[in-house]
């Protein structure tokens, strides 16, 4: 037998059994001193080398689906099958395969979902949506998608299907559990990776068991082992939290959309500001308006700091006793200290970027390889003392406003105050019952939370998005100007403060994000990057930096051979060096993908790593 060890990057092996196991079966095999599990690949002829015994073959299955969409992820991502199958969690053999009617679940005292009530628009899209295999409900902020999700969900119960329903990030899912319990009670599991393995495993008994129909929460809810797949909703569908940074590098969307094709389910990709690859490739179901109407105003004013127009508003809501949201692009006091002498900003040791400088903790951190030292004070370069500090982060914008405007409660909302699920819970607890008065944080604030009392929000940083050297900046800085200003005017009449040197480019699409979809795609067919072609990336690591130059000059070699694949540029990454290993990268693309991979295909080796369809550059 052919198996695949699961969670390695060992090659396929080949050991002997005195029964004939299904392919996908999971097995243990002895591998050395130890005992691993693997996936049984298939039969093969009997080698001349000896051939261990399979120990045991376990309860558990990988379906032929789950067998042929790791295929596809090894191959499309470019990871081993092991990396790709790992994603997937397998099957019980003779578990529960789901109920065939309404009474039947009734009879074993499972929920049966409650719709809730749409308005007329939303009915429509909802009707909309029922005919159709996959579509793209693009719906303005407010509009009630949640509400429409929550009625195909109960629509999939009534036919005795079960529903993934996929959030960019963990941070989403306390509101969002919240909303479907009222709905469907105990048939819905959060699940994500701050969920204890304890807690996994009780979750997925009572799957097997068919009390759990839905399961909501990160990219990893997707592989859960659900019977009847009958939805996959994807929320926040142009957030680049569903890109994997490490391999499999794969895009859950984009797998998404696959699982419903190989499984029959329907798939619904959802968002306020879709991405321009989305809303060009898929079928538009729209929600033009919200569904409370309340005026939105926006003013526009320079700087890139905490300045007095923005002191003097957030003093006033405040006064007013409303609640107020701002928004910074950084995390932390992601700053760094730099030499006004020699312009020299002070480095990681071990990797070519800025020491973030953290002052609630008094250190200096780099947030690539988190080496951590003291605060310094003098410039390594040229001994020039005292080094400035750039650019403002969330703990030092707290300590600004916090001492201009007496008695204001800041909740401070960044992946470092918000490590855990019980801080998040407790964080918008308070801020929910009105104990804190300001919102400060970073792209977190963008991910969909609702907040009903915030009647301003103050959006700083979009000149610094829109400079990024991405060929998506524009769609970045007008997306997030769209999301944030959305968290506002959700029950009362609202402000929106915009800091931007480049106010007209931001104005000419306030009011409708569909305008700057449409003349997105005509600036991307023009420079032909996606949805118009496809591209990917090659990142080389070593910590010879000569070495890593050769295998980048050897693969652009090669990768000249074929003429349909333009390489568009190759040399140094944007962080020279992480880890104590330089990094090259080259930068690839073709009119369709099925060259490109062509040529990807024949040069891989150990020596790279390939980022297909990548959404990160720097």
């Amino acid at each position: 037998m052919e198996v695949c060890l699961l969670r390695s990057s060992a090659p396929n092996l080949t050991y002997q059994s005195q029964h004939k196991l299904a392919k996908g079966s999971v097995v243990t095999v002895p591998l050395k001193t130890t005992v691993k599990e693997a996936v049984v690949i298939g039969e093969v002829e009997k080698p001349e080398f000896e051939t261990a015994e399979i120990l045991s073959v376990t309860d558990r299955c990988y379906t032929k689906e789950q067998m042929q969409m790791a295929k596809f992820i090894s191959e499309y991502y470019f990871s081993s099958f092991s990396e790709a199958i790992s994603l997937f969690l397998p099957y019980r053999r003779g578990a529960h395969r789901g109920y065939p009617n309404m009474d039947a679940r009734a009879d074993r005292g499972q929920p049966q979902g409650i719709a809730p009530t749409l308005s007329t628009i939303q009915q429509h899209a909802y009707n909309q949506l029922l005919q159709k295999d996959k579509a793209l409900l693009f719906g303005v902020t407010g509009s009630g998608k949640t509400e429409i999700f929550i009625s195909l969900m109960a629509k999939m119960l009534e036919e005795g299907k079960t529903s993934v329903f996929l959030m960019p990030e963990i941070s989403l899912t306390p509101q969002m559990e919240k909303r479907l319990k009222v709905y469907f009670g105990d048939a819905v599991a959060m699940w994500h990776s701050k969920i204890t393995k304890k807690k996994k495993e009780q979750i997925l008994e009572r799957i097997e068991n068919g009390e759990i129909r839905i399961v909501a929460g990160a990219r990893s809810a997707l592989f859960v082992p659900l019977h009847d797949l009958g939805l996959i909703v994807v929320d926040e569908e142009h957030d680049d939290s569903y890109k994997a940074q490490t391999r499999p590098r794969y895009h859950a969307r984009d797998v998404a959309v696959l699982m419903g094709q190989k499984r029959g389910a329907k798939v619904v990709l959802a968002s306020a500001t879709p991405s321009t690859t989305s809303y060009y490739k898929y079928d538009v179901v729209k929600l033009e308006k919200p569904y409370v109407e309340r005026k939105k105003e926006y003013h526009f004013i320079n700087g890139d700091s905490i300045n007095i127009p923005i002191l003097r508003a957030l003093q006033e809501n405040y006064v007013q006793k409303n609640q107020s949201l701002l928004f910074l692009p950084t995390r932390g006091n992601f700053k760094y200290l730099y030499c006004e002498r020699c312009g020299k900003t002070h480095l990681c040791p071990y990797c070519s970027v800025g020491m973030a400088l953290h002052r609630k903790h008094r250190h200096l951190k780099c947030h690539y390889c988190n080496f951590t030292e003291a605060i310094v004070d003098t410039c390594t370069y040229c001994g020039h003392t005292p080094l400035k500090n750039e650019r403002m982060g969330t703990q030092e914008a707290i300590e600004v406003i916090g001492s201009a405007i007496e008695g204001i409660q800041i909740e401070q909302f960044d992946k470092d105050s918000i490590t855990t699920a019980k801080k998040l819970k407790e964080a918008l607890k308070r801020f929910e019952s009105g104990e804190s008065h300001l919102l400060l944080g970073t792209q977190m604030l963008s991910k969909g939370h609702d907040y009903a009392n915030i009647t301003l929000s103050v959006i700083m940083g979009l000149d610094h998005i829109l400079g990024l050297a991405d060929y998506r900046a524009r769609e970045r800085a007008v997306a997030l100007l769209f999301q944030i200003a959305g968290r506002s005017g959700r029950a009362k009449q609202a402000e929106v403060l915009v800091q931007t040197n480049d106010p007209e480019f931001f104005k000419s699409y306030l009011h409708d994000y569909e305008d700057f979809i449409q003349d997105e795609l005509t600036f991307l067919e023009m420079a032909q990057y996606p949805p118009f072609a496809s591209i990917a990336r090659i990142l080389i690591a070593h910590k010879d930096e000569a070495r890593a130059g050769k295998i980048t000059l050897d693969t652009v070699s090669r990768l000249k051979a074929f003429e349909e694949v333009e390489i568009v540029g190759h040399g140094k990454a944007p962080v020279e060096r992480i880890a104590n290993k330089f990094r090259f990268n080259i930068l690839l693309r073709a009119k369709s993908r099925v060259p490109l991979l062509k040529a990807l295909h024949a040069v891989d080796c150990r020596e790279i790593e390939i980022d297909m369809d990548p959404v990160e550059f720097s």
